[in-house]
């Protein structure tokens, strides 16, 4: 065997394994015979430069920095969607699409996922470009950095068009992002807020080394292109599979308003079973004949509606209030709460975020708060039930020294924190 098919074998199997793991979730060797096979391959792309493979596997263990990040124009914009919170809504919609298309209409409902929208681009199967969505008509080229997401196919497998932009959602798993929390945690470093933000603002990162450690994921939702052979939502999604994509298999097909109530009421309790973070449902006309019929408004596809899920909420009383110091001196109130079920788990703090919160919210201890999760990993205190207030409620006085130190707090013009020097 030469050394250029000794190396397309290599980087042939270790796709395969790519795939098994991060796609399918079914891996058939250990990670150490991975590492293995990867640094063997590694070595011979070192000593065989002129077989250099912009989309080898060895490319996804990023270290390539980006100073600036080129916008590019949107071959086919991408959308945003309308919005609907009520049967009402949904019934409205289906009528204005039903004035324009004869014939029988279906559905395919999917899950909305809480994350950062992105576009590929691929040409004869080979990834070629990934953009953000940026304001729907250009985004920025944040290739290097997305190249590194195990679940983004780097070369796809099958009979696939030579040319398409596959769209999808770049979210960070709530497992992830409780681990990078942790680690945050014992760096002395302040928390990320969600896994939304997180996972957008990793993509923007200049060094893709730093986004290689993060464990980002890439949930397909649409192909778009001309000539794609493909008649339906449901068949874009089934042939993304065979492509090498990771596509939920939560989507369905439905035939009435009926139908996308239920699968939108089993998902708004079930969601806290899922892996990752979803804030709705979107529905879609299936066909996609008739979704060339129905268009576009200037903003949005008529042909597909979001149903946002309401914030989850709860009541319970606000016991204390404790201040954290972070490793630059930051610090944060946190409200120490009446254990409470919300969302799936026991809830027995929240976020406070700073002095300004605190004194527009005018928390007092002992209050009954009202605490909400939405789009939060750590909930956070919205509002005070001030009918349940007792007449002795004494109004929160902010720390002014430091709880660990003692040394006199600061802050700075502008600024929303408090500081320890």
């Amino acid at each position: 065997m030469s050394i250029k098919e000794k190396i397309k074998e290599l980087r042939d199997e270790l796709r395969l394994h790519n795939y098994n793991y991060y796609v399918l979730d079914n891996p058939t060797i250990s990670d150490y015979e991975f590492d293995v096979k990867l640094k063997e391959l590694q070595e011979l792309e070192d000593q065989n430069p002129q077989f250099y493979d912009p989309n080898s596997p060895t490319q996804r263990v990023g270290g390539e920095i980006t100073k600036n990040f080129d916008t590019v124009a949107h071959k086919f914009r991408m959308y945003s969607l309308d919005n609907s919170y009520s049967k009402e809504d949904l019934l409205d919609w289906e009528t204005r699409i039903k004035k324009i298309i004869d014939g029988e209409i279906s559905y395919t409902c999917e899950l909305k996922y809480d994350g950062a929208s992105m576009s590929l681009t691929y040409e004869n199967g080979e990834l070629i470009r990934a953009v953000t969505r940026g304001d729907g008509t250009q985004g920025d080229d944040v290739t290097t950095n997305i190249k590194t997401i195990k679940s983004v196919p780097l070369k796809l497998k099958g009979d696939f068009p030579p040319q398409m932009d596959v769209r999808g959602e770049i979210i960070l798993p709530l497992e992830g992002f409780k681990k990078l929390n942790e680690e945050r945690l014992k760096n002395g470093e302040e928390l990320y807020r969600n896994p939304r933000n997180t996972a957008s603002g990793s993509l923007k990162l200049q060094d893709s080394g730093e986004v290689a450690k993060r464990p980002l994921e890439f949930l397909m939702y649409s192909v778009v292109g001309d000539n794609l052979s493909i008649d339906s939502q449901m068949q874009s999604l089934e042939k993304a599979r065979t492509w090498g994509f990771k596509v939920p298999e939560e989507a369905k097909a439905v035939k009435t308003v009926d139908d996308i109530l239920d699968y939108i009421n089993y998902w708004d309790t079930q969601r806290h079973n899922l892996p990752y973070e979803i804030d709705g449902v979107v529905i879609k006309v299936n066909n996609f004949q008739q979704q060339d019929e129905l268009g576009y408004t200037s903003k949005s596809p008529r042909w597909a509606m979001a149903y946002k899920f309401k914030a989850e909420r709860v009541s319970t009383e606000l016991k204390s209030i404790s201040y954290q110091v972070g490793r630059t001196g930051a610090i944060t109130p946190v409200a120490n709460l009446e254990p409470v079920e919300l969302a799936g788990t026991t809830v027995k703090r929240a976020s406070l975020h700073n002095a300004d919160q605190i004194e527009k919210l005018d928390l007092r201890i002992g209050d009954t708060v009202f605490v909400e999760k939405g789009g939060e990993i750590i909930p956070k205190v919205i509002a005070v039930d001030l009918e349940k207030r007792t007449s002795d409620a004494v109004p929160t006085r902010y720390i002014t020294h430091c709880p660990e130190c003692q040394t006199e707090l600061i802050r700075l013009e502008g600024e929303a924190k408090h500081y320890c020097p």
